[in-house]
């Protein structure tokens, strides 16, 4: 999906202070600022604009990262909580050594929760690392949904999983992974999170082999196949159902999204060829030289915006989509674990009624097995919630900025034709007065 030509070798960005870290979730860049995930963009032209609503776009503020994702402030993006915890990933390094080749990224943190010992925290993490987290999440939080990591092996279509588009793809979503972590209310708290984001030596702490996992942990772990649910409640069937349904379109949008890029990638190979012969015309034309070379010009400027345009889907679009597919297999995980956990309570109800035992109350271990079960759901529940929420603020940025690239295309490409037109009419303008 990367762009045609050489990779870019990685470069280093050396070490910076981390007070001088500006983090994405940070107060003073809340609203004025578009997600980190979404592409740098300047103005889109001197043209006034307006959205659909007939609200006017200023295309031309030199703060403003892109235009349109800057009207769109979205109100529901702090949802009202104070954040204590701020974390970022950056400064990508290759390792080379005898045995293999690998990327490390520095991990900075920031906060005033009590659990940490400093208030400040710089390590080195590499791919394994972030892996490691996610398991240990998924053993010891298993009612919870837990962020989707980008995959592991490298994407159809790259090359060189070391040259420099490739690993900010990974360090974008790396960094996002760390992000909602550290802005959920309870995954937020784990104890493999804190060692990940402080300790100095990760390896020392991951030999120590299985950490303790919760009750609820070992519980849902242990749980087995034997037990079948009767039926999923209808509110975790809906969401089933959605799943099923979001993914498919995901699907299709990428299929389709892929086969345009190659299409966009086989067109601007033809506009190359295209251009310069208006330039090799242009040399034994001295009557039509200035505008031939203008119609090279344009058709130039033309292949370089359709370039930008093309780069953007396959290194911004692209990503969220299969981010969201990941996360829509996390969530099924989820909802199959419950269903296991209610499945363990539906059969031990059935054996105690089965048993006909005159009993004063209903006896512990099921009492137990029924507060699991609502446990996973309340868990569930505002996990679905915040996910819900989260997608809305992504997709809602993800298309926004892609409204603005592509205005930022077509504009350039206007202006690219229009410079052209005041060259053929001064041609016609002086063979009229020559008559």
């Amino acid at each position: 999906t990367m762009s045609a030509g050489t990779p870019k070798s990685l470069p280093s960005s050396g070490q910076k202070s981390i007070h001088d870290i500006s983090h994405p979730l940070s107060s003073e860049d809340t609203i004025l600022t578009p997600s980190p995930d979404l592409p740098n963009t300047s103005s889109i032209g001197e043209k006034d604009l307006s959205l659909p609503n007939g609200t006017p776009v200023d295309t031309s503020s030199p703060a403003s990262s892109s235009s349109l994702l800057n009207r769109l402030q979205l109100d529901d993006d702090l949802d009202g909580e104070t954040r204590d915890l701020f974390v970022a990933v950056d400064d990508p390094k290759k390792h080379v050594s005898t045995m293999e080749t690998y990327i490390t990224y520095r991990v900075t943190t920031k906060t005033t929760r009590t659990e940490f010992d400093l208030p400040e925290y710089s390590v080195r993490r590499r791919y394994q690392d972030f892996d490691w987290l996610r398991n240990k999440l998924e053993e010891s939080q298993p009612t919870h949904l837990i962020p989707p990591l980008p995959e592991k092996f490298v994407m159809k279509g790259v090359v060189d999983r070391f040259s420099e588009e490739f690993v900010e793809t990974r360090r974008r979503a790396l960094d996002k992974f760390l992000r909602r972590i550290a802005d959920h209310p309870v995954l937020s708290f784990n104890e493999h999170f804190n060692v990940f984001l402080s300790a100095k030596d990760l390896n020392s702490y991951k030999k120590q082999g299985m950490a303790l996992l919760t009750k609820m942990g070992e519980s849902v772990k242990y749980v087995t196949g034997g037990y079948k649910l009767r039926g999923r409640p209808l509110e975790f069937a809906a969401m089933g159902d959605y799943l099923d349904m979001f993914t498919q379109k995901l699907g299709t949008i990428d299929r389709i999204a892929q086969r345009i890029i190659k299409e966009q990638s086989e067109y601007l190979v033809e506009l190359r060829e295209y251009g310069p012969v208006y330039s090799t015309w242009a040399a034994a034309e001295t009557e039509l030289q200035e505008p031939l070379e203008g119609v090279s010009g344009c058709v130039a400027n033309c292949c370089t915006a359709l370039e930008e345009l093309t780069e953007d889907m396959s290194e911004d679009f692209l990503p969220v989509l299969r981010e969201y597919v990941l996360y829509v297999e996390s969530m099924k995980n989820v909802l199959k674990k419950r269903d296991q956990v209610q499945a363990e309570y539906e059969a031990k109800l059935e054996a105690v009624a089965f048993r006909k035992e005159e009993r004063t109350g209903v006896p512990t271990d099921v009492e137990k097995c029924q507060d699991r079960v609502e446990c996973f759901n309340a868990d569930l529940k505002a996990d679905w919630d915040r996910w819900q929420n989260n997608k809305r603020q992504d997709f809602r940025q993800l298309l926004t900025g892609m409204a603005d690239k592509n205005i930022q295309c077509y504009e350039k490409c206007l202006a690219a034709w229009e410079s052209i037109v005041p060259l053929l009419q001064d041609k016609q303008d002086a063979k009229g007065e020559t008559n």
